[in-house]
């Protein structure tokens, strides 16, 4: 029978236990509840879309009279991609099955297709069009002035498009109305904003090359830049679109002083100091939005708002105002996860934020696993307290301690272990993040060398550069992730390294991101003692989702008498084609590779296990909702003959 293996939909869950044989029966149920807490007197879960129990918030009222309609659009002459657009445009036909109220609100709705329908054709360059709207063959006009409509249900509804000759740009211009525009180096050829004479004349073009001039003049330091005025003209005869641009740069300045309102629990002086304006120097949007980014990240408000000041005559100084609004300090959390073989999983998390009112947070995570075992030993436990101080030295430098305790069973080894560990995060840009600190890792251990007790004095360090566009569905950029930790056990004397690095691309096969090629490679090393002198809870153990899938989680390396032993090296490589067939809907094909080895590199000639599979991709406004079957290659006994995994965004 098929082993089952499903990622937790939200936190995963720290437990692990014991893996199934290759007949075992083992299908693994996760629900996760993330329930934050509020003054209302009842809860409703809703997951994905779908609601589980309990009533929405907000229920949608009875239409009053609905009146049921069937609408068609008629193009005189046939074009897929404008009778697209256009259907995608009117109401009349996107919302066909929220029926109007009575004959008004239908005739209401055709009005406003009227207008919406005009506008797209203008957007596509039809300047000369005829649109006519009838309802069961009575002309639009005529309902409207009576108010009544034939009685026939459905409603027959009819939009008659003639979208008449495609236009094209004739002359275009674009003019500087004040001294400012010539000093901020307007570029006057229409070319450059991607307005070409003789090609469609798009107004969606003319309105692009708007933004982009206002767009240029901002990031050159002129931030009420605008469009004077705007002149089109359409020749009929010649089907020619003339369009003249008047721009008006308006003064440049610099950032002036900066205030902060909205705050309720937050020091304002910590918001100015943390969004990290530079006061003084040339306006720029993208200062702007890097610190709201920094402001955001600290997760304390629900909304940032940066209002910009008048600017001074005199100086050209601009006050900026940022004007937020905190959000709830608490979050309560909780799961649960279900295994035949291994029992039952419960997870529960608490956090408070902005404990002193500059977005300190304090956070507890604890989970029980293998609930039904045999015995307590076989159980699994973990609890941790987390500390975290945005803005410690500096405002990108974070300050975060954390002390965990923690039972772990596994096939090949049980730990008892304690971690205590202080570090610095700090920001380099938005791509680069780096992370140094202290470790103290205590931990009583039995695997199959017998039994040990180990106490690490560790200094970890990492580096994260991450320049993927969307982090649970990506279709570009790179993650790469190094990490170095030079550890010194305090009880037997034996220094050690540890080294582990991820790197994951992303790359887009086609303009519309439906197909796109993943791929990812996992290393490690330990530099050190022999390998019963290293926790067996550090040791590489390869196998399972994140790994090789297919396998039993963590029963891929070295083995001592037929046990997992662990390695001091580890390679592990992934390749997706992953395919979007549908907005909903998408499909993927994978093969993992890899393995533990025993020495301080990997040796290929200790092999490579390999696991192959496909999967389903439901993608939600949260993330893809992932389902994989793997099948190993080269199962050991206690693999199982194929792995079913489920989860929430795509594998890496």
């Amino acid at each position: 029978m098929p082993a089952a293996e499903v990622a937790p939909l939200a936190r995963p869950l720290a437990w692990r236990g014991r893996r199934q044989s290759r007949l075992a029966v083992s299908v693994v149920f996760t629900l996760l509840v993330c329930l934050t807490l509020t003054s209302s007197p009842s809860l409703a879960f809703e997951l994905f879309g779908l609601r589980l129990w309990g009533s929405k918030e907000e229920q949608t009222d009875p239409v009053p009279d609905p009146l049921p309609y069937k609408p068609e659009l008629v193009l005189a002459t046939p074009d897929k991609d404008l009778q697209k657009s256009l259907e995608t445009a009117s109401l009349l036909i996107s919302e066909e099955k929220q029926l109007p109220s009575g004959t008004d609100g239908l005739i209401a709705r055709a009005l406003s297709d009227r207008e919406r329908i005009v506008a797209t054709l203008y957007t596509s360059g039809y300047y000369g069009g005829t649109l006519s709207i009838r309802l069961a063959g009575t002309p639009l006009e005529d309902a409207l002035e009576s108010g009544q409509v034939s009685s026939q249900r459905p409603l027959p509804v009819t939009i008659s498009v003639d979208q008449g000759p495609l236009f094209r740009f004739g002359k275009i211009s674009i003019t500087g109305t004040d001294a400012d525009a010539a000093t901020a180096g307007l570029q006057a050829d229409p070319v450059h904003w991607g307005l070409k004479p003789g090609s469609p004349a798009r107004s969606s073009e003319i309105l692009s090359a708007e933004k982009m001039i206002i767009t240029s003049l901002r990031d050159k330091g002129y931030p009420t830049a605008r469009i004077a005025d705007r002149v089109i003209i359409a020749d009929h005869k010649t089907k020619l679109l003339d369009v003249e641009l008047k721009v008006e740069a308006g003064p440049k300045a610099t950032f002036g002083q900066v205030s902060v309102t909205g705050t309720d629990r937050t020091k304002p002086g910590f918001v100015s100091r943390q969004a990290m304006l530079p006061v003084g120097t040339v306006y720029s949007p993208e200062e702007i939005s890097k610190a709201r980014k920094r402001l955001e990240d600290l997760e304390i408000f629900s909304s940032i708002n940066f209002i910009e000041g008048d600017i001074s005559p005199v100086d050209g100084i601009m006050p900026i105002t940022i004007e937020v609004s905190e959000r709830k300090r608490h979050t309560i959390g909780a799961g649960s996860t279900f295994s035949s073989t291994d029992g039952l999983g419960l997870e529960a998390y608490w956090t408070r934020r902005n404990l002193f009112g500059r977005g300190e947070s304090l956070s507890f995570d604890s989970t029980v696993g293998r609930i039904g075992a045999t015995s307590a030993d076989d159980m699994e436990y973990s609890a941790k307290v987390t500390f975290e101080k945005p803005g410690a030295f500096g405002p990108l430098t974070t300050f975060t301690t954390s002390l965990e305790a923690a039972q772990d069973s596994t096939d090949s080894y049980t730990s008892r272990n304690v971690t205590f560990e202080a570090h610095l995060s700090r920001k380099f840009s938005d791509r680069l993040t780096g992370r140094a600190g202290g470790e103290l890792f205590y931990a009583n251990e039995d695997d199959v060398f017998g039994h040990g007790v180990f106490l690490l004095a560790g200094l970890p360090a990492s580096a994260t550069y991450d320049s993927r566009d969307d982090k649970l569905n990506p279709s570009k950029g790179i993650y790469a992730y190094l990490f170095g930790e030079p550890a010194y056990d305090t009880l037997s004397g034996n220094s050690m390294m540890f080294m582990e690095s991820t790197v994951s691309s992303y790359l887009a096969l086609d303009r519309a991101k439906r197909f796109i090629l993943a791929g990812k490679v996992t290393g490690g090393s330990i530099i050190g003692p022999e390998i019963q002198e290293i926790p067996a809870s550090r040791r590489f153990i390869a196998g399972g989702g994140g790994s090789i899938r297919g396998y039993t989680y963590r029963n891929v390396g070295p083995r001592v008498d037929g046990e997992i032993a662990g390695g001091r090296s580890l390679l592990t490589m992934s390749g997706e084609l992953r395919l979007q067939f549908t907005k909903t809907i998408g499909a993927v094909a994978f093969v993992d590779a890899g393995n533990a080895f025993e020495g301080t590199l990997p040796d290929f000639s200790e092999g490579l296990k390999v696991g192959v599979g496909a999967g389903l991709r439901y993608f939600t406004p949260v993330g893809p909702l992932r389902l994989d079957a793997a099948i190993p290659l080269e199962p050991e006994e206690d693999d199982p003959d194929f792995a079913i995994y489920v989860g929430l965004s795509q594998a890496f």
